[in-house]
């Protein structure tokens, strides 16, 4: 029988984050709506057809107890550094990360994508605004088509439509940037980032095939001035 209560906190979870998207806990809670079941296992039909991602369903690398003072004592350039500057520049604590389990292809998933989203931030080099947050999920969708992704998306442009029509032009720009990265790279999914954080930033780049100045050039210059409407 269906739960109303549930409902009507499912709402409030979506009004909340139409309104301030960077309602991160909101956002997670939404997951179980925006990528129901028979979504996740399509989704894992899909990744699957991908040698490497069939082996990460295998082997399942997480990433595990993460040390930033460890990490921030790795040469600069590296991805370990890189990715632990990130951290603190931004201030994002990765414990404050919930940890999910993953006995199925399904969960781990979703804490594969979890535990990775600010790894391909460094990768892709997006900030952590809402333009570089929407155009991560347009990465993830071009890379793996999540339906969380599409569903993050959908209320991205909803917001910018209501709330922030003025920041139209660079949200649109970080989509597409995504979306290209996401659509010329090789498949992240299933990385073990872990034993990665020791190579150059730009060796990894160049492995996964992120060429971010190749994406770069077929954009258009640089945001164009907000416009009144």
């Amino acid at each position: 029988m269906p739960n109303p209560v549930a409902y009507a906190r499912t709402a409030w979870r979506m009004v909340r984050v139409l309104r301030d998207p960077t309602q991160l806990q909101d956002i997670l809670d939404l997951a179980g709506v925006l990528a129901p079941p028979i979504a996740m296992r399509r989704l894992v039909e899909r990744l699957m057809q991908h040698a490497p991602a069939a082996q990460a369903f295998i082997e399942r690398p997480r990433l595990g107890l993460l040390h930033l003072a460890s990490l921030r004592t790795l040469p600069e350039g590296t991805l370990g550094r890189a990715f632990a500057d990130h951290l603190v520049e931004n201030g994002l604590d990765p414990d404050a990360l919930p940890y999910l389990e993953a006995h199925t292809d399904e969960e781990y998933v979703r804490a594969h994508m979890l535990e990775s989203h600010d790894i391909w931030h460094v990768l892709t080099g997006f900030h952590t605004d809402v333009a570089g947050e929407l155009g991560i999920q347009a990465f993830s969708l071009a890379q793996v088509g999540s339906p969380f992704a599409l569903g993050i998306l959908a209320g991205g442009l909803t917001n910018t439509l209501l709330y922030a029509f003025s920041e139209r032009d660079v949200r649109m720009r970080a989509i597409v940037r995504g979306w290209l990265l996401g659509r010329r790279a090789r498949l992240l999914f299933g990385a073990p980032w872990r034993q990665m954080w020791e190579r150059p930033l730009a060796e990894v780049r160049q492995h996964y095939g992120l060429d971010l100045a190749a994406v770069e050039a077929v954009l258009p210059g640089g945001a164009h001035p907000a416009q009144s409407c």
